[in-house]
């Protein structure tokens, strides 16, 4: 056979080749082929690393988690009685119940379907409501009967049937933001004097405040014998020098007013226009709305 036939029959390969068949498998495929070893080190590396977290020594075993249990003095707290500290001296001293039972154990697990008693009544716990108005004048926390001026509470009917109450104090001639709720927790921690959330007040003299005594003001002051921390004071930018914008923690208004009147000025309004972090943004004076979810949130957290 010559050059030329062989070409022809052989498709092009060389006459005299003796290398394999292209359609025989090659070795270095089947050795891919063969164990998957990164697959087998792979599973290996799981069980090793579940082993530590679930042997770590002196680990107590957890309590099995029921479903809208709640602690008791929780329960009590969210029934509007008192605060959740105040609901654990009750329970120290006898003085609450769970389906009959005396219970004197802090941290109390109360299930759904339990009847509780609190102090010889039975608790019904009520959904936390939060409500925000910006308070008009003319209104005032004052519960008094037979007062001269319309509660706050008036302003706020009809926007839950929740036993709510106002957060602070204020009086008639004051405005702004206040806080309405039947969390008895937060009324509590925003009464305290040591609270660390901010209110600014916007406040309007009789005359202009000196500029020594606004520097006088800014390091802070003692009103009787108390301590007063202020965290800024400021004229308010286009007002005259008698408008006077203040930031300190206290929720309390009458040390707003006591602390220009210890320098000698009238105070004839006070408008609170911050309350730890809320605003009066899209609410205009003697409106309320709820809350928001991440408001709730951020008080909580201050």
């Amino acid at each position: 056979m010559n050059n030329k036939e062989g070409n022809k029959k052989g498709n092009g390969a060389r006459p005299n080749s003796s290398r394999p068949s292209s359609n025989k498998p090659k070795p270095a495929m089947q050795k891919r082929a063969q164990g998957p070893k990164k697959v087998k080190t792979t599973t290996k590396i799981v069980p090793v690393a579940t082993d530590k977290i679930e042997k770590k020594p002196n680990q107590a075993p957890k309590r099995p988690k029921v479903a809208d249990e709640i602690r008791l003095n929780k329960y009590i707290a969210n029934s509007g009685v008192c605060s959740r500290r105040d609901a654990d001296i009750y329970i120290q001293s006898g003085n609450v119940k769970v389906n009959g039972n005396p219970i004197t154990e802090m941290g109390y697990m109360v299930k759904p379907g339990d009847i509780v008693n609190f102090d010889g009544a039975v608790l019904t716990p009520e959904k936390k409501e939060y409500i925000l108005l910006n308070k008009p004048k003319n209104f005032t926390t004052a519960l008094d009967e037979g007062q001269e001026f319309r509660n706050v509470l008036e302003l706020v009917k009809g926007s839950t049937t929740a036993k709510i109450g106002a957060v602070g104090r204020m009086d008639k001639n004051t405005t702004g933001l206040l806080l309405f709720t039947n969390d008895t927790d937060m009324i509590r921690k925003f009464t305290l004097p040591n609270q660390k959330s901010s209110k600014i007040y916007q406040v309007s003299l009789d005359k202009n405040l000196k500029y020594e005594d606004l520097e006088k003001i800014s390091t802070g002051l003692v009103l009787d014998g108390h301590r007063v921390f202020v965290e800024e004071v400021s004229y308010i930018d286009d007002q005259p020098k008698s408008e006077v914008g203040l930031k300190l923690r206290s929720s309390n208004v009458k040390v707003v007013r006591a602390i220009f009147e210890h320098f000698s000025y009238d105070v004839l309004r006070i408008d609170r226009v911050a309350f730890a972090g809320l605003t009066k943004k899209n609410l205009p004076r003697g409106n309320w709305r709820f809350l928001t979810e991440q408001e709730i949130i951020n008080l909580k957290n201050v």
